[in-house]
């Protein structure tokens, strides 16, 4: 666009070297003064033609070092945020008699000069990885999508999926509560082809009381069968979901290859299309086993 102003004002000049000013000033649509203008400030190169700074040459009405220092220690005192109270404190003890504008104008530079403290960018741990399968299970609860049911009921599934083998086993409930999640992990470890050394869950109340203040001490119904079977329990910090990432994954995996199309009229009807899906799902690759199927990996 500059490059596009220069050139316009030199042939500005070029034309009015074969006519006069004022037809010059008709042609291209400008006022005389601006053809005078620049062809006194033309010295035969471009750069002349730049637009100069408007930035006036002196300014006898700027705030002075004294005032701006005391507009900082005004600022300083009420944290660089309550602006108002800053500016009548500045007219209380300074006798500052400018506009709130130009203070407000003056105090957004010196907020924008205050050097600020980088924020530690988050180093997330390594995760290791299960060595073998059955080492470690995620297991997690999905809500079945409103729009594949059409009795109007509330479904959930629950998922596992090994870490390892990224083998997935799935069922579908109509409660969501620590009794469901017995009954889960019951015939996870009935299906799975592989023992199972311990189980990660998110905090939520269908698998433990450690977050109830009232129940904090007395152990689900999930809990007690773990401790039963000898398989290690672990839950994931509060608000992390990545730290399941494997199942949420696959949910989301589930979402768009199962439940897009899918439609449910009862829980049996539910059930019947979840396990058809489960006999194929362990049959797709992954990028993460080197394009292999969990059921291959599990058979290796």
């Amino acid at each position: 666009m500059l490059s596009q102003t220069k050139h316009f004002r030199q042939r500005i000049i070029k034309y009015s070297q074969n006519h006069t000013v004022t037809e010059t000033a008709i042609r291209f649509k400008v006022s005389r003064k601006t053809v005078h203008k620049w062809l006194k400030r033309y010295d035969g190169t471009l750069a002349s033609l730049e637009d100069r700074s408007h930035r006036p040459k002196s300014s006898p009405k700027a705030h002075t070092a004294e005032e701006i220092k005391r507009i900082k220690r005004c600022l300083k005192k009420h944290k660089w945020h309550d602006l108002i109270l800053s500016f009548q404190d500045m007219r209380e003890k300074y006798d500052y008699n400018r506009s709130y504008g130009g203070f407000k104008r003056i105090a957004a530079k010196l907020r924008a000069d205050k050097p600020t403290k980088s924020k530690k960018k988050r180093k997330p741990k390594p995760y290791k990885r299960a060595d073998y399968i059955g080492q470690k299970i995620q297991i997690d609860v999905k809500f079945v999508p409103s729009y594949c049911v059409v009795d109007g009921k509330k479904y959930y599934e629950y998922i596992a999926v090994d870490e390892c083998s990224r083998w997935a086993y799935r069922q579908m409930y109509d409660e969501h509560s620590t009794y469901s999640s017995y009954q889960f992990l019951l015939e996870l470890i009935k299906h799975a082809p592989f023992p199972i050394r311990e189980v990660q869950t998110d905090n939520g109340s269908e698998f433990t009381n450690a977050l109830l203040v009232v129940k904090a001490k007395h152990k689900t119904l999930f809990e007690a069968a773990l401790e039963q079977l000898d398989i290690k329990y672990h839950r994931i910090r509060v608000a992390t979901p990545r730290h399941n990432g494997k199942v949420e994954r696959q949910n989301r995996q589930d979402e768009e290859r199962f439940y897009r199309y899918m439609k449910m009229y009862s829980l049996e009807d539910g059930r019947k299309q979840l396990a058809v899906y489960q006999k194929k799902s362990n049959n797709y690759i992954k990028t993460c086993l080197n394009f292999q199927s969990p059921n291959q990996v599990v058979e290796k």
